[in-house]
């Protein structure tokens, strides 16, 4: 064989790696891998980072499923679970105890939440139309510190995100830290 054509047969597995390791690792409850910022070119796109075990996750359902459901047909959403302890049952057990029909998303290796700043659960990432990163962080400001909430929000930052995407603005705040259940905590 000639010499060429052994260095090719060689490279050719290690050039494959490493478009497998640049692939993301977030996958659907089906196990399909998927990227939910690259398949939907040109659309807004919502990232909700989630806990089954993160009481403040639980009690943002009402609130999460509202604002979804008012954009439902300008932008995507996605609920994204973390914890590589979750299996796609107890996921779909959760989104039926909350009623969501939101579409969920596994994140075992942390991509999505290294690619959305992400580090409490719940919180937000924006993705504007050009799936660029335009806001990350809290849905609201009900939580004033963990376990202690207000009657109701006085600011709505993903709602604000949320517009500014949709009108091809910059939010006025692009990061907003969140009270909940720390992604650092995942094993």
């Amino acid at each position: 064989m000639p010499l060429r054509s052994c260095f090719q047969l060689a490279i050719l597995p290690a050039l494959l790696g490493c478009v497998c390791f640049a692939q993301s690792s977030a996958t659907d409850l089906n196990g399909r891998q998927f990227d939910p910022v690259k398949s939907n070119p040109g659309k807004v796109v919502v990232l909700i980072f989630v806990r089954r075990d993160c009481p403040v996750s639980g009690r943002y359902a009402p609130t999460i499923q509202r604002i979804s459901g008012e954009h439902e047909s300008a932008i995507r959403f996605y609920l994204v679970f973390p914890d590589k302890a979750d299996s796609a049952d107890q996921i779909r057990e959760y989104l039926k105890n909350f009623r969501y029909s939101l579409p969920a998303l596994r994140d075992p290796s942390h991509v999505l939440v290294k690619q959305a700043h992400a580090q409490i659960t719940p919180e937000a990432a924006v993705f504007d139309g050009k799936g660029r990163l335009a806001y990350h962080g809290r849905i609201d400001d009900l939580y004033v510190a963990f376990g202690r909430a207000r009657q109701s929000p006085t600011t709505h930052e993903l709602e604000d995100a949320i517009a500014a995407a949709l009108a091809g603005h910059s939010p006025a705040k692009q990061e907003v830290a969140g009270v909940g259940c720390y992604i650092s905590d995942l094993e």
